[in-house]
Order: structure tokens, then sequence, then C-alpha cells
């Protein structure tokens, strides 16, 4: 159940306001201590994938909500708190599923990519967003060994101009393209004659991976060159289709995300490209 929107004062100065809207949910008192009394509990939903978690946590950090113990980086968990002065409750949940659990908390941290395919703006719709942190750039990958020529040109492809402005253009800044020089969608490193015909096949999130792709599709077709994207609504599967060999290349996955599987699951995925960054945003 949502608080009374009076508790949720929504301003041109997002990350102030927040904090003053928080404050006025969670720090009521009942005498001069300043102790507080009776403060509601404030829920915030944040994904429950190791370092997806830890960037949610570090945004509301960034923005005076929470503190987390002195060294907790991109491995933080909701036991890393040790302040917590508007009585916040850290509900973890699959990224997925939490712009449908809106309605049920009070605020969720989202990934880009999941606002989007719910019909969020994360420019226009966000309370908070994340800068363009390179750390968190979304990137193509493979089986380590797999740095194929059909790999090195659906990394040509995604390093292209077309595909920069597609990202300006279709998103206006909730996604950033963050390939410093773009080029024709080429390379001078495969022999695309060779390759006419053949099909590179990659596993992709829906929004905004798989769209993007799109564009990378038709730049490989103009060299006869077909791109089979498979689109998984799910962190995992596009990593183990990888990892077994039944796809190419995945792309919808940052580097810190890509580490912490590996080590989980004792796969051998590399990035071989960064391509965009998905600024992730508080929503409520």
């Amino acid at each position: 159940m949502k608080h009374n929107t009076l508790t949720k004062i929504i301003t041109l100065a997002l990350a102030v306001v927040l904090a003053l809207s928080l404050a006025a949910c969670g720090s009521k008192t009942n005498d001069d201590s300043g102790d507080k009394t009776d403060a509601p509990v404030i829920k915030i939903g944040v994904p429950n994938d190791t370092t997806n978690e830890a960037r949610a946590l570090l945004l509301l950090q960034e923005n005076g909500i929470i503190k987390l113990a002195d060294g907790a980086g991109i491995t933080a968990t909701k036991n890393d708190i040790v302040e917590n002065p508007y009585n916040v409750e850290i509900v973890e949940a699959e990224a997925a599923q939490l712009p449908n659990m809106l309605p049920d908390l009070d605020y969720a941290v989202i990934n880009s990519n999941y606002a989007i395919n719910a019909g969020l703006n994360p420019v226009n719709d966000s309370l908070l967003i994340e800068g363009s942190s390179s750390a968190y750039a979304n990137i193509l990958a493979v089986k380590e060994g797999n740095e194929s020529a059909q790999v090195v040109a659906l990394k040509a492809a995604l390093e292209s101009k077309q595909v920069a402005d597609f990202i300006a253009e279709k998103y206006a800044g909730s996604v950033i393209s963050v390939v410093e020089n773009p080029t024709d969608g080429y390379s001078d490193q495969v022999d695309y004659d060779a390759l006419k015909g053949q099909t590179i096949s990659v596993a992709a999130s829906p929004t905004p991976h798989a769209e993007i792709l799109e564009v990378a599709k038709e730049i490989l077709a103009e060299k006869d060159i077909t791109l089979d994207i498979q689109t998984y609504n799910d962190y995992v599967v596009p990593n183990t289709v990888v990892e077994d060999g039944t796809v190419d290349a995945n792309y919808f996955q940052h580097t810190p995300y890509l580490d912490d599987f590996n080590k989980e699951n004792g796969t051998h995925i590399v990035s071989v490209a960064a391509i965009h960054v998905e600024p992730m945003g508080l929503y409520g």
C-alpha cells in the first residue's frame, strides 16, 4: 500500500526532495529527544542478484537514504547497511519482477531495461538516476576462446555509428552509448565473403538489447550474414546458452555481473566489447 501522497513530495530537486519525503514517513518523534516512535516502514525493492543489489544500495547511499559499512562496494548487500535513518526495509526480488511489484512497494530501484519494458521512462519517471558509470557498461560476451570471425563481425556492427545514433535517438538519455569511436559497422579483420550465408546467434534481453541488435542485424545483412536474435527475460539463461555453445554470444549484462556469475557458476565467459550503459533509477 502506498503511503499518503503528502509523504511523497516530488519536485525538481529530486534527490533532496526524496530525502525529505522519506523523512516525513520515517521520523515521527514523541518528544524533544529526536528518537523515532512508531516510524512506518518504507519498503524499497532492489534486485536480488549480488552486483545489481549492491548497485542499487550504492545509489540509495549516494542520495542519503541509507549508509553502508566502510568498504562496502560492488558486492554490498542489505546486511552492510549501518545507518537507516528513514526506517527503510530493503525488499530483494528478481530484477525483472520489480516493475510489477511497485504497487506493493513504496519505491523500487529498477534496471533501465526492465523499466523501459514496463512502459517507464528512466529520464522522466525516475525519482533518482545514476550517472553513466562505465563500470556498468553493458557488454557483448562470448565463451572464452570463441572470439571467432563471426563474433568480430557482430562486435563491429554493434560499434557502428548507426547503432550509436539509434541509441541516442531512440532512448534519449535512458540508454547511453559508450563506444568512443563509432565506425561504419565493418572490420578490416573480417573476411566477409567467407561469412556469406552464415548465421550468428546472440542471446539478449528484449529491451533495449534486442532492439539495438536489430540495427546490427541490418548491417550484417548487407554482407549476406544472418543475425539470429534470441530474447530472454532473465539474467541466467543467456549465460548458460553461451557456456554450453548453444549460441555464439550474448548481450544483456555488465562486467561486474558477469564476473560474479563466472565465480558462482564456474563458467568461462568473457567480454569482447562494451556497448552502452543503462542508468539504474529509483521509482515510486
